[in-house]
């Protein structure tokens, strides 16, 4: 270790020394513990979340090449990554199986030529490693045999009568030898260093040194001991905390064969390294703490999930509209649980079998659901054919009253009826509907008079229309609703319009009537905030506490809703024909929330202001 024959003589003085001191006790028990932290250590996170499968089979091809250098936890942790990728390809193959009407239990994934191949490559490491330590395992017997001679020799030193100084060579070659061979079996370490110890300090006893070259020695041993200590500082910054432990156990190794150090500077070596040492296994624990702590929360996150798709409600899924809303939430969870890392190891597979049962009950069910819905189908395809045949032997009558209570009773029937196969869908309307529309084109023909009167109904409409577009923002609010409700009642009393007018017609009455109504609500709400200003102004402080209190309560509540519909609209879908009304509903309220919170908090800050006012006039008081 130093450049001097007698470090190591030196070394074992200092041992001497030191062999009952409280700092090779805490040496050797930290040395243990990192041992022991070494033998239990867990599975660090994955490294090789982003890897694919081949690229995973490549990384093991290149270990099984090399397994002599490479660590367990690599090896777990590309397994654990490959089965990660592996099972998500399975699940979305089962679920694209269900999907298409097959049974969860039904589905056999193909064989995957990647997957065998991985197995074959970690057969292969097993294979390897197994026999790499069982050699191991083997040179450790030697290594402790080779050591119990070394010490059987040192003992042969000490017990020998002439002077130690001469025997002195042969200490030297048996400590160099003793240094070289490394492992041993765990079980025989600390006994195997005591006996050791024992002998050297027995040499020691009887071995005069030479103190100006134990000082020499001392100094060339502290530079050494010295940057052990800068090293060791350095690892308390590494960014890698496993790196930094293992890193740390060799600078151990050789903080232990290092030769002494001035008997006054012995502690504060000792104690500067110890600190460093402290450190980095206190951020390896905290690294394994803090992947425990992760790993938990997510389990808490996949349990919740689970939860959610278990308390599904299958009774209140009675349409398609609700299945698909539903299957679309089911899509989305399964979509977050992705983005979710490991649960702890002993529950990581228990808790994927858990959500994967919840899902597989919910897909069985909708296929189950979906295979009665095409048997109703069919049976509502033969129920609108025969009403098909029921307006196709009326279309020709002349009874004109009579026949179209009978085709409007026939149509109230068909409404009824629930959806039929797309296939057959527009055909069978199209027959249905061509023999109504056959029969009321030959009523209207002849009532040619009831069609004059409804164009005298189509211009007192427009008149109508005419007269509810001039009402502006100057009337009186009162005298406009008043208006508007007589205007309505006129509206109502006029008969039927031309068929092709009624549509756009109406259109036109409902879009100026919500227009005013939308007026009259904002001067309603504009007169509503002056009185409640007015009222903020007169109300004592103890009314205007409770009042705010009520409207906090009352704007969080209206935030929740926003919130809830803010979620709804998120899982929504556009592909069916009844979003687009539903939709334009959900949006509505929405901005009919936004509203109320933005005057709820308009008046709360007015409440805040009086109270202000009220406290400053107290003061002033």
């Amino acid at each position: 270790m130093t450049d001097t024959p007698n470090t190591n003589i030196t070394a074992m003085a200092e041992d001497v020394d030191l062999k009952k001191s409280a700092t090779e006790t805490t040496e050797n028990t930290i040395c243990e513990n990192a041992e022991e932290m070494i033998a239990t250590e867990e599975k660090p996170m994955s490294l090789y979340k982003e890897f694919d499968k081949k690229e995973i089979l490549e990384k093991l091809k290149d270990i099984a090449s090399r397994v002599d250098e490479a660590q367990r936890t690599e090896i777990d942790a590309l397994k654990q990554a490959f089965y990660r990728r592996h099972n998500a390809e399975v699940e979305t193959l089962r679920q694209a199986f269900v999907d298409g009407g097959g049974k969860a239990e039904d589905f056999k994934p193909e064989a995957d030529s990647v997957e065998e191949e991985f197995k074959q490559v970690m057969n292969t490491i097993k294979a390897k490693r197994a026999e790499m330590n069982a050699e191991m395992e083997k040179q450790k017997e030697l290594n402790l045999q080779v050591k119990l001679s070394i010490i059987e020799e040192l003992k042969d030193l000490t017990e020998a009568s002439e002077d130690a100084n001469k025997n002195y060579p042969e200490f030297k070659r048996l400590q160099q030898q003793w240094n070289e061979v490394k492992l041993v079996p765990q079980a025989q370490v600390n006994e195997l260093w005591k006996n050791y110890q024992l002998q050297v300090e027995k040499f020691y006893d009887l071995l005069k040194l030479n103190s100006e070259f134990r000082e020499y020695d001392f100094k060339k041993n502290l530079e050494i001991k010295t940057h052990l200590c800068e090293a060791a500082e350095k690892l308390t910054n590494e960014a890698d905390p496993v790196s930094a432990f293992y890193q740390l156990q060799k600078l151990h190794q050789e903080y232990r064969e290092a030769g002494p150090v001035a008997k006054e500077l012995r502690e504060q070596v000792w104690t500067r390294f110890k600190a460093a040492s402290t450190l980095v296994n206190r951020n390896y624990q905290q690294h394994f703490e803090n992947i425990k702590e992760q790993e938990q929360s997510n389990l808490d996150q996949k349990t919740v999930i689970c939860e959610i798709v278990e308390s599904t409600d299958y009774n209140e899924l009675t349409s398609f509209a609700l299945w698909e809303k539903k299957t679309q939430e089911i899509i989305a969870l399964q979509a977050k649980w992705k983005t979710i890392g490991f649960a702890p190891q002993k529950m990581n597979v228990k808790i994927f079998e858990r959500f994967r049962q919840a899902c597989d009950e919910f897909f069985t069910r909708k296929g189950e659901y979906f295979k009665g819905l095409k048997d109703n189908m069919t049976l509502n395809l033969q129920k609108k054919r025969e009403l098909c045949e029921k307006a196709e032997a009326l279309k020709d009558s002349t009874e004109w009253k009579e026949t179209a209570e009978k085709l409007a009773q026939l149509q109230k029937e068909w409404k009824t009826i629930g959806p039929v196969q797309k296939k057959f869908s527009d055909a069978v309307w199209k027959r249905f509907t061509e023999a109504c529309d056959y029969f009321f084109d030959q009523k209207k023909k002849q009532a040619s008079s009831q069609q004059s009167e409804e164009r005298q109904n189509l211009e007192k409409k427009k008149t109508v229309l005419e007269k509810l577009n001039a009402i502006g923002d100057d009337m009186e609010l009162g005298e406009a609703q008043k208006l508007v409700r007589e205007l309505q009642k006129e509206w109502n009393a006029i008969g039927f319009v031309p068929f092709r007018e009624k549509d756009r017609l109406m259109k036109k009455y409902n879009a100026v009537v919500n227009r005013l109504y939308d007026q009259f609500n904002m001067q309603q709400n504009a007169r509503r905030m002056n009185s409640f200003k007015q009222a903020v102004q007169e109300g004592a402080p103890g009314v205007l506490w409770r009042e705010r209190e009520r409207l906090v309560r009352q704007m969080d509540g209206l935030k929740n809703d926003l919130k809830t519909y803010e979620n709804n609209l998120g899982f929504l879908s556009l592909s069916s024909k009844k979003a687009g009304s539903l939709l334009t509903e959900l949006n509505r309220k929405v901005e009919k929330l936004k509203t109320d919170i933005a005057q709820a908090a308009e008046k709360i800050r007015l409440v805040d202001q009086q109270i202000e006012e009220a406290e400053n006039n107290k003061a002033g008081e």
